[in-house]
């Protein structure tokens, strides 16, 4: 069969995932290799699903009891983190066979198709040394916990530690068959030597390493993740590529502390409402909630150049904070809007481009849980962080909608017809059950019924009644399929986190994070000089560690320097908690970035280019926001 170059724009994520399962495969692929990829994927696929079903049934009764009840049960959460860390690893394995795991191509989509082959192969044996390596780390650790019992279920850690080592070797397993069917036997000979041959090479340096001190941290957190991302790898894989290769060479730490802080990082039971917020964006999109309520924002705006782009910016303000996970926000907001934006010929980059910066726009709106964490780390009060944090996202709101402005100055709505107002009204009442679900979550986890985690259930079982009795349209054949999609991103997604906490950790060990406390300390120029680099490192750190992370690493420590130099401390936290929203959310190294691709289903390539202009128009809006405190603190 001829190879075809895939299409960039249908993989969404990834070259290979056209190649594999989008579109033609090499004609070195067998028909016992295709047998093999499809029989191991449903043994991984329907545990994906199952596990997803499981924690949303397992938090409903949880909501359930304790609400309705008035019996909490005091095992609900500890089952749900245990299911939690099983999916986030199943679902990575899912994301992997599916090639959906994020990653940049920019620059290998510039090669010919030889190059390019070449370094796709590289890629996937990259990935694959660091599953080799981290493995026997990962049994190690997953060994270490069955001496814990967890104290409500009362059963052994092992049970949940498990998943790590599980979810490695599986995802190796993929990636072999993936050689094996999209890489010529001498792709894969070259890519194996070359990564052999550098793996080689840092182990010899590593008495050179350990000399260097603090210049490793150019060489493992700057150069090796930079390099491995723009060859391709994906983006998790960097991470956890320079992380451990740090660890391993330039310190005597146990790796297994590594997969420990991995772990962390991914099973946060706050960040269970990532998969299930996913899933509820399916479902309004499958229940016909998000028509009706597209058709609404549309019959409003429609007659306004650029109206839905004003009403995505809008849904997330409006939706930002309930989950506690700006991915999930981004979920829960995007398959809403993405599809009719697209019809109205809104391409992919600007649409991932604007999620993105929104995303970065609306992380000081409450709740918002990096400003709960800022209020726990610095003593800082919440209540008036929670009070401060509205007007300052609503002044980039305004930065974002005037790129939206002189972007689509010159769209032709001409054939875009102004409905009646009795249409515009029948409109209205047909998306009321649509337009009252952000309100509905909102409510409750004001009004204490569910948590931050848990309101996502309560969206989801509203979207399935609203489905089935108000819009009448409920496809049940496409809840298999929906729960797998749901589990393979939300997979791609905490990968990366979890990666990407263990570097934290890393760079915590390294002394790094006192060293810029001292740095900072001492800057001439007072209050103004200290902010301005506030601004500048805290955009760095946010692309590194993200916000929590970040926060708890460095707000005792800088957050004094603040007060001591007469900077109101909900000013300073305003301007560190935008500053760092908008590294998280820049590429090439953001995260946030390729978690709002991810949910987009869209290339990051082709984000790079429109989002500049927002981050441009987010960064005059911190900078108006640093120089006058009044925004933060007018209202307190």
């Amino acid at each position: 069969m001829k190879q075809q170059e895939p299409n960039k724009q249908n993989s969404g994520i990834d070259i290979m995932a056209a190649v594999v399962h989008g579109q033609e495969v090499a004609a070195y692929d067998r028909p016992w290799l295709k047998a093999l990829d499809k029989g191991l994927g449903l043994l991984v696929e329907i545990p994906a699903a199952l596990l997803v079903l499981a924690d949303i049934i397992v938090l409903l009764c949880g909501v359930i009891s304790r609400f309705v009840i008035q019996k909490p049960l005091i095992w609900s959460d500890e089952l749900a983190s245990l299911l939690f860390l099983w999916l986030a690893m199943i679902g990575s394995v899912v994301a992997f066979r599916r090639a959906e795991h994020m990653r940049m191509t920019s620059l290998v989509s510039k090669f010919g198709p030889q190059t390019r082959a070449l370094l796709e192969a590289i890629a996937v044996v990259a990935s694959l040394a660091f599953l080799l390596m981290i493995g026997w780390p990962a049994l190690e650790y997953a060994i270490d916990e069955l001496d814990i019992t967890t104290p409500a279920m009362e059963i052994n850690n092992g049970w949940r530690a498990a998943a790590l080592p599980v979810g490695i070797a599986l995802m190796a397993v993929f990636a072999v068959i993936r050689l094996l069917r999209v890489s010529s036997p001498k792709q894969i000979l070259q890519a194996a030597v070359l990564i052999a041959a550098l793996t080689l090479a840092f182990w010899l340096c590593r008495p050179l390493f350990m000399e260097l001190g603090r210049t490793n941290l150019l060489i493992f957190f700057v150069g090796v993740v930079l390099i491995t991302v723009l060859a391709g790898v994906p983006i998790a894989f960097c991470f956890g590529l320079g992380t451990f290769s740090y660890l391993a060479l330039c310190t005597n730490t146990p790796l297994t502390i590594m997969v420990g802080r991995m772990e962390d990082g991914m099973s946060h039971l706050i960040l269970l409402a990532i998969p299930l917020f996913v899933f509820l964006g399916l479902l309004i999109e499958m229940t016909g909630m998000a028509r009706a309520m597209v058709g609404f924002l549309a019959s409003m705006l429609g007659r306004v150049r650029g109206g839905l782009s004003y009403v995505l910016i809008g849904a997330m303000y409006l939706v930002s904070g309930i989950s506690g996970s700006k991915a999930a926000d981004m979920a829960a907001v995007a398959p809403a809007l993405f599809p009719e934006m697209r019809k109205r010929g809104a391409k992919d980059g600007d649409l991932v481009a604007l999620l993105a910066a929104t995303g970065a726009q609306t992380e000081t709106v409450p709740p918002s849980l990096v400003l709960i964490t800022i209020g726990s780390v610095t003593g800082v009060s919440i209540a008036a962080l929670f009070t401060g944090g509205l007007l300052p996202a609503i002044v980039l709101a305004a930065m974002l909608c005037a790129v939206v402005w002189f972007r689509y100055r010159n769209e032709d709505i001409s054939a875009v017809e102004r409905p009646p107002l009795k249409r515009v009204m029948q409109l209205f009442f047909i998306a009321f059950p649509a337009l009252a679900l952000p309100f509905v979550i909102r409510a409750a986890v004001v009004e204490g019924i569910a948590t931050p985690t848990e309101v996502s259930t309560i969206g989801i079982v509203y979207a399935i009644i609203a489905g089935l009795v108000v819009y009448r349209q409920f496809d049940w054949k496409r809840l298999g399929p929906m729960l797998i999609s749901t589990a393979s991103l939300s997979g791609a997604i905490l990968l990366i986190i979890g990666t990407a906490t263990g570097m934290a950790w890393g760079l915590t060990q390294s002394g790094f994070s006192k060293l810029l406390a001292e740095t900072m300390a001492n800057l001439p120029g007072g209050a103004p000089m200290f902010m301005a680099v506030s601004v500048l490192a805290f955009i760095v750190l946010g692309s590194v560690l993200e916000g929590i992370p970040a926060i708890v690493l460095f707000g005792p420590l800088l957050f004094p320097i603040a007060r001591q130099l007469g900077i109101n401390e909900v000013h300073y936290a305003m301007v560190v908690v935008l500053s760092m929203g908008l590294g998280l959310f820049a590429p090439p190294l953001g995260v946030g970035y390729y978690a709002a691709c991810a949910i987009g289903r869209v290339n990051p390539d082709v984000g790079v280019r429109p989002i500049i202009g927002y981050m441009i128009a987010l960064l005059i809006g911190i900078i108006i926001v640093a120089v006058f405190p009044w925004i933060s603190i007018g209202f307190l």
